[in-house]
């Protein structure tokens, strides 16, 4: 097309719709994000790409996204969403005229994905990557005083990793095992840990120093 002749077309086109579709998956506007973030890629992929090309680059992008969107709704370790990102970037990458586009597209891609987080600051997220963020917080105001202090009673204590910590994991303190979260540590299983921090039901541990 060419109203797309500009290189500098591509990072506007795959930045808006990466933006919305990601925003999409953060936040709920009813499909609207959605529909608005795929147009957007549609378009990108209409400007350069014969029919054939056009369907498979398409499909690769859509099963990348489908990927954050698993690991998001299941199981929020960031494996599949990482793997997700690349099949994305590649599309947009591997679609473009010249490379000098293609960078275009895939800075577009990156910017939007981050520029979608500011949605959070305005709309109510979804419930994804919950697990990873252990974002919800069960504090004595709301009724979980019996919880809170069973847990008070372990911090301090030792205990030994039952799986790797990626940073979420269960941890064996006794004779008791809990789910608990490193801050931001990858831990293999089998490893000393301590725990530093309770917050409701949610136990911060850290590798036992000697």
């Amino acid at each position: 097309m060419e109203g797309f002749s500009a290189d500098w077309i591509c990072f506007i086109i795959t930045g808006l719709g990466t933006l919305f579709l990601f925003g999409e998956l953060l936040i709920n506007m009813r499909g609207l994000f959605g529909l608005l973030g795929l147009g957007f890629i549609t378009v990108y992929f209409l400007s350069y790409l014969a029919p054939g090309a056009f369907i498979a680059m398409l499909v690769i992008y859509l099963v990348g996204l489908l990927l954050i969107i698993i690991d998001g709704k299941l199981l929020n370790d960031g494996t599949l969403a990482t793997i997700g990102a690349v099949c994305m970037i590649l599309s947009i990458g591997l679609s473009s005229p010249n490379w000098t586009a293609g960078l275009y597209g895939i800075i577009g891609v990156i910017v939007g994905g981050f520029c979608s987080l500011f949605f959070l600051k305005v709309f109510k997220r979804r419930d994804m990557w919950t697990k990873l963020a252990l974002a919800d917080q069960l504090t004595g105001d709301k009724g979980y005083n019996s919880m809170n202090q069973t847990y008070e009673m372990l911090l301090g204590r030792q205990g030994l990793t039952l799986t790797d910590m990626r940073p979420v994991g269960t941890i064996k303190i006794g004779e008791s095992e809990y789910s608990a979260v490193t801050n931001g540590q990858w831990i293999e299983r089998n490893t000393p840990v301590q725990v530093i921090q309770v917050d409701g039901t949610k136990i911060l541990v850290s590798k036992q120093t000697k």
